[in-house]
């Protein structure tokens, strides 16, 4: 497995405008796209008006075929207009993360 590790940083007082965008629009795309959704979180302390998504994938061909079946859908890319409408996001930054091995047995072990 790896996971798409997504942070975005929003303006000064507008993530909450952000979030909303995307509970009502990107959330349920990405869910039909994305599948596995790890967390969706916003910091509440260190660096604040950040958001942290994770979606995870079984390998990376996994991946860019969900993403760009999500890339070719229509509505996503009316998304993403409003997104860039909106004018609330600064900065994004993606990683790809794996799990160690020793969690991957600990994973193994609590399913």
């Amino acid at each position: 497995m790896i996971v798409d590790l997504r942070i975005y940083t929003c303006l000064p007082n507008r993530l909450n405008d952000f979030v909303a965008l995307y509970e009502a629009e990107g959330w349920p795309l990405q869910q039909k796209h994305l599948g596995h959704c790890v967390g969706w979180y916003t910091t509440v302390e260190g660096e604040l008006n950040t958001v942290v998504h994770m979606w995870g994938y079984a390998d990376q061909a996994d991946r860019e075929r969900r993403r760009a079946a999500m890339a070719a859908d229509p509505a996503w890319a009316a998304y993403l207009a409003k997104v860039a409408e909106q004018g609330a996001l600064v900065r994004m930054q993606n990683r790809i993360i794996r799990p160690t091995g020793f969690f991957e047995a600990y994973q193994a072990k609590r399913a």
